[in-house]
């Protein structure tokens, strides 16, 4: 099984690299308001998911050890 920390991990490193893209275009004084609109929107969206992802996979660990807990 893949550890957890590693998973979440992963996740943090992807939505940094969003963030630094999102102050990316939101720096870039040659991109219009509505074209930085634009291209956010996609950025906020991956965002979303991998948060909801993030949460859900850590529901399933915590159900996984609480399923071990009762077996033993």
């Amino acid at each position: 099984m893949i550890p957890m920390e590693l998973i979440e991990n992963r996740i943090d490193e992807i939505l940094q690299a969003l963030e630094d893209e999102v102050l990316r275009i939101v720096g870039d004084e040659r991109i219009d308001k509505q074209m930085t609109n634009i291209h956010l929107k996609p950025l906020v969206s991956t965002k979303k998911i991998l948060l909801n992802a993030r949460d859900s996979i850590r529901m399933v660990d915590k159900l996984y050890k609480e399923d071990l807990e009762k077996l033993q």
